[in-house]
């Protein structure tokens, strides 16, 4: 935690489906809880047989979600994979305000409303090393049809061309290493993951292509 006097810091994290973002942001958030707070979205899709509500996310029908939507609740939602997740802002203000900083997973496009409505936000884009590796992580998790992996993946590839939209990217090989680069940038010493680093840029580029 921050010091008492401090407001705490908004980290916004978006990656395409199959770059390993849930796993490589809860390794950071285990090795900083004193001072890092998820945000946990709302949903209006089923939870998974892992997943519990108000842990991983906080599940809500589709009236519901909007009536907390046209209430002013919602700091950032958007439709996915034909459901829609959101951000609470009273939950994001609420942690800022006790100096802890705050870290969001989200889309593309969430992350840009949040950008609108919190210009002070940290914006961090997670890319897998490779096109061929995204394929084979997504193919791997075993939990889809072919059908929605194929869906999974041309979203995923139309959601990579949005990365120089943020500040920052985390390119997710070797875990380590990228926790590693994450913590630096939480830290304010991420010069290397910027997105204005050339070495940086041409790394992408090679992934992307």
């Amino acid at each position: 935690m921050n010091d008492a006097q401090q407001k705490g810091r908004l980290f916004v994290f978006a990656a395409p489906s199959g770059a390993g973002k849930t796993t490589l942001v809860h390794a950071v958030v285990t090795k900083h809880q004193e001072r890092l707070r998820f945000s946990i979205s709302y949903t209006t899709r089923q939870p998974r047989k892992n997943e519990a509500d108000g842990v991983d996310y906080l599940f809500v029908d589709k009236d519901e979600f909007m009536r907390l939507r046209d209430e002013g609740e919602m700091l950032e939602y958007a439709e996915v994979f034909d459901n829609f997740y959101a951000t609470s802002r009273s939950q994001v203000e609420k942690h800022l305000a006790d100096g802890y900083d705050v870290i969001l997973e989200i889309d593309w496009q969430g992350a840009r409303q949040v950008r609108e409505s919190m210009p002070e936000c940290v914006s961090i884009f997670i890319l897998p090393p490779s096109v061929e590796e995204l394929q084979r992580r997504l193919r791997d998790r075993r939990t889809d049809s072919a059908e929605v992996i194929d869906r999974r993946l041309r979203d995923s590839l139309s959601d990579m061309a949005h990365w120089d939209e943020f500040d920052y990217v985390i390119i997710n090989d070797d875990l380590n290493q990228a926790v590693a680069d994450l913590e630096a940038v939480l830290l304010g010493k991420g010069h290397a993951s910027a997105t204005s680093n050339v070495a940086l840029r041409r790394a992408v580029s090679r992934i992307i292509g």
